[in-house]
């Protein structure tokens, strides 16, 4: 079988299964594990792929740059933002994440509603300017590719907060490798946030579901729940259940 067509297959498998193991695959196809292996780094170099310890798991499409993301799958995140807006109580403290889910978020929310918002994104702030809402805009260093600071000036700020609610937006959700973004720095800021939330619900896109990127956010154990629209019959959303995953289904 010519290279081509063996990445096809890989990805195709993915696709279905939601991982690949080299080992496994080269059995399979009757050819060396190192073929499969280098198949593999080639898939992730183009993007395609994620590689982890053994094989392979499906990139997410969310990785693309901010401009760029209101084109992705913008239904299905209407409809976790419409839910995961619900969340957000009169009177309580949330800290809204940075990217186009949260955005949605907002415009979900009554302009009325008497709440405080807390985020690191200059964006989300900006789009709160005609909502009741007291908000804090957390400082740092731009991260350009998703619109929002991160760092240690970031940080440092968010030491200095504690919410209610912590709305975290992820590039990955993967019943295996967790919750993951592509970013090391924007990994690291979406922890200290959560650390001071008292809850912690993902904003899970069609799209970012059963994919993965490159850094770990969060193990799936430490956040309160998932908002996604994907099907309750869908092999990812049935495994996080049945690993003990609150999922809430938004319509």
């Amino acid at each position: 079988m010519l290279a081509a067509a063996r990445k096809e297959l890989l990805l195709e498998r993915l696709r279905r299964e939601g991982r690949l193991e080299a080992k496994a695959i080269a059995a399979e196809l009757g050819i060396s594990a190192d073929s499969i292996r280098r198949d593999l780094r080639e898939l992730d170099a183009a993007g395609l792929a994620v590689r982890v310890y053994g094989g392979a798991l499906p990139a997410s499409p969310a990785v693309v740059a901010y401009a760029a993301r209101d084109a992705v799958a913008p239904e299905s995140k209407q409809r976790v933002a419409a839910l995961a807006a619900t969340l957000i109580r009169p009177g309580a403290t949330v800290i809204l994440d940075g990217g186009t889910t949260t955005g949605a978020v907002v415009e979900a929310l009554p302009k009325t509603l008497n709440c405080t918002v807390i985020t690191h994104s200059p964006t989300i702030a900006a789009a709160l300017l005609d909502h009741e809402a007291e908000v804090f805009l957390l400082g740092g260093r731009l991260f350009k590719h998703s619109a929002v600071t991160c760092g240690a000036a970031a940080a440092e700020a968010a030491a200095q907060i504690s919410a209610d609610v912590f709305l975290l937006g992820v590039t990955g959700v993967h019943p295996q490798a967790g919750l993951t973004t592509a970013d090391a720095d924007e990994a690291a800021m979406k922890r200290a946030l959560a650390a001071r939330a008292a809850d912690t619900y993902v904003l899970a896109s069609a799209e970012k579901v059963g994919a993965a990127s490159r850094y770990t956010v969060l193990p799936l154990a430490e956040v309160s729940g998932v908002v996604t629209d994907v099907d309750a019959g869908d092999a990812t959303v049935a495994a996080l259940v049945a690993g003990g995953v609150e999922v809430l289904l938004a319509s």
